[in-house]
């Protein structure tokens, strides 16, 4: 046997080991196991939502299965087809620290939903939703209440903080409580109280003032909205909170 081949029979056995060793692949609620997560990670309790393969925690808004529309593009969970509908998490959520990335089609808007039921015909009848925009092209831009980052059309999110088209964004959403917070690329752009008199003012005076499912359920689904253009997302994690 060539020498060189002894050797790589010797070296390649621990050489796997330590790679298993340095970074476990480790399933998380969706049970995706393309997802690494750290020791540290673990330790802290954060589960994988979606990490590059599996679509398992998701399902479409008030329907059985994931629709078509959302597929798996080249590791990222991406709105190909306008028209598909928005997405939830199968599990539900009450207290919980969401990160994940998104990149948007130029012109493009889409969303990030929380503590969305199904009780209404549409996500939006029920859960407050933090903007995914392209802040440049799309008319939503020209305002704070509803440009990237913002509690759309409540709480604004000051522009210049979303990276241009073509580049990923780095969300945090904190909800814990009645206390949200939007984390854009490590600016913390909205924080606000769920059912303050200031919060009550404000829904008061939008489009959700006739929707009285509106940010009430102590709990819910994460959802991911389809506004008809093309959107991705990837490294979708959460820590549930006590």
């Amino acid at each position: 046997m060539n020498r060189k081949i002894m050797q790589s029979a010797v070296i390649l056995p621990g050489a796997i080991g330590a790679l298993l060793s340095a970074c476990t692949m480790t399933p998380g609620a969706s049970g995706d196991a393309g997802t690494v997560l750290t020791a540290a990670e673990r330790a802290e309790g954060w589960q994988s939502l979606f990490g590059g393969s599996s679509l398992d925690a998701w399902r479409g808004y008030r329907k059985p299965a994931l629709p078509d529309g959302w597929q798996v593009v080249d590791g990222s969970l991406t709105l190909v087809t306008a028209g598909a509908g928005d997405i939830i998490t199968r599990e539900q959520f009450r207290n919980f620290d969401l990160r994940l990335e998104w990149k948007v089609a130029p012109g493009g808007n889409s969303g990030i939903f929380y503590r969305a039921t199904e009780e209404g015909n549409y996500i939006w009848q029920s859960a407050s939703e933090m903007q995914v925009l392209d802040d440049e092209r799309h008319a939503d831009g020209k305002s704070e209440l509803t440009s990237a980052g913002s509690n759309f059309a409540l709480y604004p999110a000051r522009r210049g903080v979303a990276r241009p088209t073509g580049e990923w964004n780095a969300v945090r959403l904190l909800v814990n409580g009645s206390h949200i917070e939007h984390w854009l690329n490590g600016v913390k752009v909205v924080e606000y109280e769920l059912g303050s008199p200031e919060w009550e003012a404000r829904v008061r005076a939008s489009k959700f003032a006739s929707m009285p499912l509106y940010g009430r359920a102590p709990q819910g689904h994460i959802g991911l909205q389809d506004h008809g253009d093309r959107v991705e997302f990837r490294n979708i994690r959460i820590r549930v909170l006590p």
